[in-house]
């Protein structure tokens, strides 16, 4: 009968051990975290580590907590990777985010130079009328195209080194058709701006549709695997006969497949629902013209 019951559980020295280690990296880390948000020089490289370092702390609480509550070393490592990775494998896409940013900001600034043009006024001075008004996603790519403006840059050489700055292939296309218009100095400008901004209007709403379809398929993996977690969570608390063989060492064999498969599906998903980038079509910074 002592054979058994001696190996439902971790040795306690190995538990305190590692909880010792958790809550070590889980105290320095929140110190850098918070030295992190001083202002200076580097500020936002210290505010973006701040967040990194508050994310990890979090993880190191949740898997020291779920250590001592299952007492099992495969449930604290497992529950301290998934909190530290969850923006990553459930979150939403930052790159995506951006690039739907940038596509709205790029529609919204066309039919401003389209509006400024109607005017009679000309490229050269449509172009820094519009960059003081232009959304936050865009305006630093503006405000370079407006200082080589001042210095007398070519006009479509500034253009081509600004759609390197922006890039990406729907600002291509409106710079191709700047461009065009910079050498030819052709009559119907406004139009074609027209249409590129209706265009890009409806890029943007498809990317919007895609992602609101991909939100609700993600909050739905996130409800299913909250409740998988939270089960596995209250038996291995309140009903430790029922998980006893999960403590053994052959347990904690097949828990870390277990994680392994969860995490392996998780970052399949992941993969499915990354949107792959169209190549763009003008030529990038270095390469010849």
């Amino acid at each position: 009968m002592s054979g058994p019951s001696a190996t439902v559980a971790p040795a306690p020295e190995l538990l305190v051990a590692l909880a010792t280690t958790f809550a070590g990296a889980g105290v320095l880390l929140t110190v850098v975290g918070l030295r992190g948000r001083a202002g200076g020089p580097s500020a936002r490289p210290a505010r973006r580590w701040g967040t990194s370092g508050r994310r990890l702390a979090l993880a190191a609480g949740a898997g020291v907590l779920a250590l001592v509550l299952t007492r099992w070393v495969v449930a604290g490592v497992g529950v301290g990777l998934l909190v530290a990775g969850w923006h990553r494998l459930l979150g939403g896409s930052a790159a995506e985010q951006r690039g739907t940013a940038r596509i709205e900001a790029l529609a919204t600034w066309t039919e401003s130079l389209r509006d400024t043009i109607a005017g009679a006024t000309g490229l050269e001075q449509a172009i820094p009328a519009t960059a003081a008004t232009s959304a936050p996603a865009l305006r630093p790519a503006l405000n370079l195209l407006v200082d080589r403006l001042r210095v007398r840059e070519p006009l479509p050489e500034a253009l081509l080194r600004f759609a390197d700055d922006v890039d990406d292939p729907g600002a291509d296309v409106v710079v191709a058709a700047l461009v065009l218009n910079a050498r030819l100095r052709g009559p119907g400008l406004r139009d074609v701006l027209s249409a590129l901004a209706a265009s890009t209007r409806e890029e943007l709403d498809v990317r919007r549709r895609i992602e609101a379809g991909r939100r609700s398929i993600r909050r739905s993996v996130q409800i299913v695997l909250l409740i998988v977690l939270g089960v596995m969570g209250l038996l291995a608390v309140f009903n430790r006969d029922y998980v006893a063989p999960y403590g053994s060492f052959t347990g904690q064999l097949v828990l870390v497949v277990v994680a392994a498969l969860l995490l392996a599906g998780l970052a399949w998903l992941r993969r499915l629902a990354r949107l792959d980038p169209h190549d763009r079509f003008l030529a990038v910074r270095g390469v010849p013209r």
